[in-house]
């Protein structure tokens, strides 16, 4: 029974090993086999057409392979996308004592990145033939051992595995021993030798035998070593231990001296046959005897060395018990120690790929870098966890097994922050986790996504007319938060213009600095304000801009004279004799192109002396001062000048002469003061507005009905010829009327006041052309009346 459940157990550990082994070939994405000793440029597979690769695209994106150990077994021609093996593989080195034996491939291409995972199987090869630790071995048997007793002999070692380890022993002929082994786990784990018939020194003191292990392999490969048997006449009981086989178990990294089993055997002989030690067989190698310790008297074994699992996971220790006799006999005995895993090692994590600039408008999911960890405990404590620590827009997501990769979870922006000090830490799930962290810097690289910043959206500038051609007049700053050829920054005036003139040819930008220059020489009389707009624009690869409204006005300077009309002087006014003081004789009226003070005019005579005469400041109004007297001349002859406010002032001179006439029956000289004139001017200028207003009327209800009647008469002659002929015709006209009459009507000298009045009903006339006629005449009025002719 308990033969049974051992067997059983050891099933159960073989299926739950050749498990883990096919699930981790499963999780590859591609697997290939090959034989071990393979050759350089040995042919693995067409690794590109199996992954979905176009071979055009490996080579720009430089496909390369890495290994765990950072080993180049295996490289990929670029040009036609095959794997082949470009260093010669020992499986024995690099597996050892592993029946299945892969290496696994990361297989990465940038630009963007992207990971495969290939495995590569390595087929065992019979490259190794089986070999004893000794060419001689010494036994020596009491004649007196029954038939049947059995003598552990030390196996052969073969660092091939499967059919091509050791298959077979075979013992040359003899007529008292015969060769026993049994399998363990498919391999042959303890060799015996068998005594079939009982010695008889007296007859043959000693055998010589031949031992040889073949392997399974193709061509069949053996070794031999030779068994020198001295039979000697000792005590006739050995010692017996309760089981031949133990099993115990033993935790990794125990403390020296811990105890690991107790052995008991026993010897039914007395005395000192009966006394029994405790050593390790010879079988045993050397590695045990470093690890373990064995009391001979009690037969304890203790933990001597440093136990990892990592290296060895089972240990299979040969005891022998002798006892003391003079011719000791020994019994045999095997434990088999199985080390429990500890979670001892932390993971191991390496970058095998970083992708670093990223750019600030990489999306989500962009990988950044590859990262392979790796943990050399067992079940749990060899699963591992990843994680970034900080709070940053990135990730890290299992690709594999053992590989993940680390991603943009978030909006980047540069202008905020330009790098990252990322800390990756890998924890695995034994108790108590160990962890290993490693810092990455993910440097953030600029794309053009921030348009150039004005300081003020829009300014307002004042520039004196009569400026130089070439004044610089303001300096546009602008800013853009990106960095390198995304901030550089050009200055542009938008098209536009002034009067049909283009703005360009007014004002002009220097493209670097932003400074603005007026090209010409500003005359406030024309331009009294006018407005652009500053085009700020990047030189990113598609250029943002954005604009500033600049406000430009013209600053007035007294740089116009006052002007009297030049149809008006020299004027010649007649005025009774009878006129009392206050009599208004004449209206004087000068006019600046100039604006505000500097259009403020103000009136006085050139020579004021003692003429009857004065002159209002504000309006130029000529006033009688006193009633004329008979000294008085009859004629006066006053220079007036006008004068503006600015600085510095300027000036105009006009003559005018003023006739003393006597009055004339039937001709009533009023004495009309200011108030009553202006009333009496303010009375026609209403009616004359009247009057035009109503004749345009006229003339447009003429024209509205001339249209309707035209065009209905042109309607009706249509529907005639369609009802005439009955055919249907597309019949286009057009008609255009068109009248453009002026009416001047002037005031003779029938009428009391020298004034000349133009209208233009069907035109149109700017006020600004108004203001200039206006400003280009001096009109005088005259209150005085004159005879008929």
């Amino acid at each position: 029974m308990l033969k049974e459940k051992d067997l059983k157990a050891k099933c159960r550990l073989l299926h739950l090993l050749l498990l883990h082994m096919f699930l981790d070939v499963a999780l590859s994405q591609l697997h290939y086999i090959i034989p071990e000793e393979s050759k350089h440029g040995t042919f693995v597979g067409r690794i590109a057409q199996d992954l979905g690769l176009d071979i055009g695209e490996i080579n720009f994106r430089m496909l390369h392979v890495v290994t765990r150990d950072n080993k180049e077994y295996f490289q990929v021609n670029l040009q036609n996308g095959i794997l082949f093996v470009k260093e010669t593989i020992d499986r024995e080195m690099l597996c050892q004592n592993t029946p299945f034996c892969t290496i696994p491939l990361q297989v990465i291409l940038d630009k963007p990145v992207q990971m495969y995972r290939v495995e590569v199987e390595i087929e065992d090869i019979n490259d190794n033939s089986p070999t004893f630790s000794s060419i001689m071995n010494n036994l020596l048997i009491s004649e007196l051992i029954p038939a049947g007793s059995r003598f552990p002999l030390k196996t052969a070692i073969d660092p091939d595995l499967g059919t091509n380890s050791i298959t077979n022993y075979e013992l040359s002929p003899s007529d008292y021993f015969a060769l026993d082994f049994q399998k363990y786990m498919n391999q042959i784990r303890s060799l015996e030798l068998v005594l079939k018939k009982s010695l008889d020194r007296e007859k043959q003191s000693f055998h010589n035998l031949i031992l040889t292990a073949y392997d399974g392999g193709n061509p069949r490969l053996s070794g031999t070593t030779e068994i020198i048997i001295n039979v000697e006449d000792l005590n006739d009981n050995a010692p017996l231990f309760d089981k031949p086989f133990y099993q115990c178990s033993v935790t990794e990294n125990a403390s020296k001296g811990s105890l690991v089993f107790k052995l008991n055997a026993t010897d039914l002989d007395q005395g000192k046959n009966g006394e029994i030690s405790y050593e390790f067989g010879d079988m045993v190698m050397e590695e045990v005897t470093r690890v373990f310790s064995l009391d001979k008297h009690t037969g304890e074994i203790r933990v001597k060395g440093e136990i990892d699992f990592e290296k060895t996971n089972m240990y299979e220790i040969q005891v022998d018990a002798i006892d003391n006799g003079d011719n000791p006999m020994v019994g045999h005995c095997k434990v088999l120690v199985t080390v429990v895993d500890v979670n001892d090692n932390p993971p191991e994590m390496t970058i095998t790929s970083l992708s670093v600039p990223v750019a600030e408008d990489s999306p989500q999911g962009t990988t950044v870098a590859i990262i392979s960890i790796h943990d050399r405990d067992s079940g749990s404590n060899g699963k591992v966890q990843c994680h970034i620590s900080e709070q940053v827009p990135f990730k890290v997501n299992p690709a594999f097994m053992g590989d993940f990769s680390v991603t943009v979870n978030g909006p980047l922006d540069r202008e905020k922050k330009d790098d990252y000090e990322i800390t990756i830490t890998a924890r695995d799930e034994g108790s108590p986790p160990l962890s290993v962290s490693k810092s990455v810097r993910v440097i953030i690289s600029d794309v053009n996504d921030n348009a150039p910043q004005f300081i003020q959206p829009s300014d307002t500038i004042f520039i004196k007319e009569n400026n130089a051609p070439g004044l610089y007049v303001y300096t546009a700053s602008a800013y853009d938060p990106d960095i390198g050829q995304n901030s550089f920054i050009t200055y542009s005036i938008a098209e536009g213009n002034i009067d049909g003139i283009p703005l360009s040819s007014y004002i002009s930008i220097n493209p670097e600095n932003g400074k603005v220059f007026a090209l010409v020489s500003f005359d406030h009389e024309q331009i009294k304000y006018f407005q652009c707009h500053i085009r700020a624009t990047d030189a990113g690869l598609s250029p943002l801009s954005s604009n500033q409204t600049l406000n430009i006005f013209t600053v007035d300077i007294n740089d116009n004279a006052p002007m009297f009309s030049p149809l008006y002087s020299p004027a010649t006014i007649m005025t009774p004799k009878s006129a009392q003081a206050g009599y208004l004789v004449a209206k004087i009226r000068a006019v600046d192109l100039d604006s505000g003070y500097n259009a403020l005019m103000s009136y006085n005579f050139r020579d004021p002396g003692k003429d009857p005469f004065i002159i209002s400041q504000l309006t130029g109004e000529i006033i009688l001062k006193r009633s004329f007297v008979e000294s008085d001349n009859d004629e006066y002859s006053l220079q007036v000048v006008a004068k503006d406010h600015g600085e510095p002032v300027m000036t105009a001179l006009t003559q005018v002469i003023i006739s003393l006439v006597e009055p004339v029956e039937g001709v009533n000289f009023g004495n009309l003061d200011l108030q009553s004139n202006n009333d009496d001017f303010s009375t026609t200028n209403i009616y004359l507005v009247v009057a035009i207003c109503i004749i345009s009327s006229i003339f447009l209800i003429t024209l509205i009905a001339f249209t309707v009647l035209r065009w209905q008469k042109y309607r009706e002659e249509v529907n005639d010829l369609k009802e005439s002929y009955k055919i249907c015709s597309n019949t286009g006209g057009s008609w255009m009327y068109s009248q453009h009459t002026q009416y001047r009507v002037c005031s003779n000298s029938h009428q009391t006041k020298n004034d000349l009045i133009v209208f233009t009903p069907n035109s149109s006339q700017a006020p600004s052309n108004e203001e200039n006629v206006n400003r280009q005449s001096a009109i005088i009025y005259s209150s005085s009346k004159v005879r008929s002719l």
